[in-house]
Order: structure tokens, then C-alpha cells, then sequence
């Protein structure tokens, strides 16, 4: 037995259930970003224009958000187009569509995964009179005083010769050799990089382009990572309408167009917040 209004609209709404459900789950995200945008501007609205704790915008890398951007884009017209085929009653293209909108997400999260390595690999030096000295350390560039490898050494997390120096202290450290980044417009290869010696003593903190590094990270990190979860989200109910949820195209082919156009509005849904991400983070 059909359960009432999967396919044809209801009377009090003329809209199908799903249709119905998706714009209320639809709405409760709208919310739920919106408090985070909130946030946002709470932090953004008078922060420090040098430091430490300014928005770091700067730090962010332009043309590989713009990339993402018109990757995502992209993905809402094939989308759009998968959806149009199933209308036409067109399965292989729809298939083909569809795997174009799969192939856009994972391409995203990776680029968006290297985002997230370079942050986690470069590092702010925090000295004590103010000062901070931002770049790439390395693990020979830390140096422990004798005594304290040992009580450390689970704080040290070597990723591809880059050390994630933890919670040390400016007093347990010795020495950092850190090089600073390259002027505006230039490369970052080594041979423009001077290597800059600081003492310990001179050191208050150190700490990686982490949540931890400032709070205008944490606030990066969290819409960022919250988005990247719905595309993972999204990419979970396209690759299953891909696959095994085209039987139902044999039995119900109205219900399966319905539900592939419900699974394309939470897409377009994701895709509309990060065109707001990006000018707000990248840009502004």
C-alpha cells in the first residue's frame, strides 16, 4: 500500500511529502548557519587590523577557494541535468549526470583537504614582547633542552619532516629555526626563505594554523568543517540514487525522479552556503 502524497501533491500545500519535508529540514539549516554567520560578524566587527588575532584572510589561498567555488557551481547545473534526464526518462544519462555531480564533491573535499594540511603545517611563533614570527618549521628546527625529549616526545607529530611542536612552553624550548613566509607575490621556495633564529626565552607560545591558533580559526574551521560535512552528506545520498537506488526507477520511475530532486535542493542548498563562505572568509 502507497503511503499518501509520495507522489502526487497534497491538497493543503500542493506539494508532495517530500518535497513538504526537504524545504522544513531546508529551513532548520538556514538557523542553523545563520547563527554561525552571526558569530562570525561578533568576531569580525572590530578586530585588530595587525597581530596576531586579526581575520587571516591573508593566510588563505584565493584562487584555490575560487577553484572550489566554480567546481561547486558546476556540480549544481549537472545536477540539475541528471534530474532534467530522469523527466526526459533518459536512465544512462542520467547516470552519467550524476556521476559528474559525485566525481565535483570528491574533488572538493580533496582540494579542500589540502587547505587543511597547509594550515595544520604552518605555524605562528608568539613572543613575549608581542611579536609574531609566522612560517614552516621543521623537526630538526626544534630543539629540546637535554632532559626534556624524552617527557615531549609524545607532544611531537612528524607529518612529511613537519613537526607539530603541541602544548610546549617557550621555557622548554631551546632554540627555533623558523623561516619566515615570502614577500607578497613571490614563491614560497626555499631559496627566498631566511631562516631566523629565536630563543626560548624570547618564545610565550607556538602553535599551528590550527582552531587553536586565534579565535577567527576557530570560527574558520567550524563553518568550513560543518559545510564540508553536508557535501560529504550530499555526496552519501548522490552516490546512492547513482547505484543501488535506481531499482526503484524500474518500479516507480515518478517517486525516484521525486526523490532525486529532493537529494538536488539539499545540494543546491550546500552550494548556496559556500558561495556566501567564500567572499565572507577569502574575500572580505
Amino acid at each position: 500500500m502507497d503511503i499518501p502524497y509520495t507522489v502526487l501533491p497534497r491538497k493543503d500545500t500542493g506539494l508532495w511529502n517530500a518535497k513538504v519535508g526537504i524545504w522544513l529540514f531546508l529551513a532548520s539549516e538556514v538557523m542553523l548557519f545563520g547563527a554561525l554567520f552571526s558569530t562570525y560578524i561578533l568576531l569580525r566587527v572590530n578586530s585588530p587590523e595587525t597581530g596576531a588575532l586579526k581575520w587571516p584572510h591573508h593566510l588563505l589561498n584565493v584562487p584555490i577557494g575560487t577553484f572550489n567555488t566554480g567546481v561547486l557551481i558546476f556540480s549544481s547545473i549537472t545536477v540539475i541535468l541528471a534530474w532534467a534526464s530522469l523527466v526526459l526518462k533518459n536512465l544512462k544519462a542520467f547516470k552519467w549526470w550524476m556521476g559528474i555531480t559525485i566525481l565535483c564533491g570528491l574533488a572538493f573535499l580533496g582540494i579542500k583537504s589540502r587547505e587543511y594540511y597547509q594550515k595544520f603545517t604552518h605555524y605562528g611563533v608568539f613572543l613575549r614582547d608581542g611579536t609574531v614570527i609566522t612560517g614552516h618549521m621543521k623537526n630538526e628546527d626544534v630543539k629540546l633542552k637535554e632532559g626534556e625529549v624524552t617527557r615531549y616526545i609524545s607532544n611531537l607529530q612528524v607529518v612529511n619532516g613537519v613537526v607539530n611542536a603541541g602544548p610546549m612552553k617557550g621555557s622548554e624550548i631551546e632554540h627555533v629555526m623558523i623561516a619566515p613566509d615570502a614577500p607578497a607575490g613571490h614563491g614560497h621556495e626555499a631559496a627566498e626563505h631566511k631562516a631566523e633564529k629565536i630563543e626560548g626565552k624570547d618564545i610565550a607560545r607556538i602553535a599551528s594554523y590550527g582552531p587553536w591558533y586565534s579565535p577567527y580559526f576557530a570560527i574558520y574551521f567550524t563553518l568550513t568543517g560543518l559545510h564540508a560535512i553536508h557535501v560529504f552528506g550530499g555526496m552519501v545520498v548522490n552516490t546512492f540514487m547513482w547505484g543501488p537506488g535506481t531499482k526503484m526507477y524500474f518500479t516507480n520511475p515518478q517517486r525516484f525522479t521525486n526523490r532525486v530532486e529532493v537529494a538536488g535542493l539539499f545540494w543546491h542548498f550546500v552550494d548556496l552556503v559556500w558561495i556566501f563562505l567564500f567572499p565572507v572568509l577569502y574575500l572580505l
